[in-house]
């Protein structure tokens, strides 16, 4: 008997066939191949069929003819970020997490106006954080903890207005915290342990108004500590221990409701805020353990 298809379904297939067999532009299969390229793809632990369609490349994900997505967390890239990632016009999150990537981190990377997420941690990248975020107004979560990075926050961070976590945590970078770091408002955590800050914290961190974590431990910052904490009533994670602070006496009101974790070299104050039912760390999370990519 023979089987007759209606023009709707035939429709329907041609429909489904061409969206799974689409091709992404060739800029951005171009700047995947010099990612494949650059970081020993072929020694990958779960690598890429380059004679298969992208779509079904390990952690890639395309939406609409374009790659929105690449997580290759924990698959053994080795070498450098290329400068030709600034193809991936569409991007929005990119999880080249727990990998062997060195050398600097190109300035092109920014040019990734749609980038939401960038999760470069637990790497060996080495050299200046990049000066122009400019483009990046999308961005909602930069973590680079565990890296070699030195030299100064760029002034120009204060143009990531949407950024809702940033990790730097265990590099060596230096200097003190630029006034800038007051424009991210929506800033929800602040990591910073481990680096080689100085000086005092002059900025107003009570700007931060729905910051609920602040790790500026083991670092050199003196003068009196931030008082400005006193401000932020949705603290939960607090640790300032392991600097040079010269006076704590700012710290004795402040607003202690939602507090879990408090740390400092007082323990006057550590016994007044720290929740004896939470034995929780971040400290071990900042250094070592992976993060979620938020959704």
């Amino acid at each position: 008997m023979k089987r007759i298809f209606s023009p709707i379904k035939v429709l329907l297939f041609l429909f489904f066939t061409s969206a799974i067999y689409a091709q992404i532009p060739k800029a951005e299969k171009a700047a995947l191949l010099s990612l494949y390229n650059a970081t020993n793809g072929e020694g990958w632990t779960n690598t890429w069929n380059l004679n298969d369609q992208v779509i079904t490349w390990y952690g890639v994900q395309v939406e609409n003819n374009h790659v929105i997505s690449i997580n290759l967390h924990r698959n053994n890239l080795d070498g450098k970020l290329p400068k030709g990632i600034k193809g991936l016009k569409h991007i929005e999150k990119l999880n080249l997490a727990f990998n062997n990537l060195h050398g600097t981190i190109p300035n092109e990377i920014t040019d990734l106006e749609n980038l939401k997420i960038l999760k470069l941690e637990m790497n060996s990248l080495k050299g200046n954080l990049p000066k122009d975020y400019s483009k990046w107004n999308k961005l909602k979560e930069l973590t680079l903890f565990n890296n070699k990075l030195e030299g100064k926050i760029p002034s120009g961070i204060g143009a990531l207005v949407n950024l809702e976590l940033l990790n730097l945590s265990s590099n060596y970078l230096t200097g003190n915290l630029p006034k800038a770091i007051e424009s991210l408002t929506k800033l929800e955590q602040l990591e910073l342990f481990g680096n080689k800050f100085s000086g005092q914290i002059s900025i107003d961190l009570g700007k931060l108004s729905v910051l609920t974590s602040l790790v500026l431990a083991y670092n050199n910052f003196d003068g009196v500590a931030p008082e400005s904490l006193k401000d932020l009533t949705k603290l939960k994670f607090v640790q300032i221990q392991g600097n040079n602070f010269s006076s704590f006496r700012g710290l004795n009101h402040m607003q202690s409701e939602t507090l879990l974790t408090f740390d400092s070299d007082n323990d006057a104050l550590n016994l007044k805020y720290n929740n004896p039912r939470f034995s929780f760390s971040r400290l071990a999370d900042t250094k070592y353990e992976d993060k979620r990519i938020k959704e």
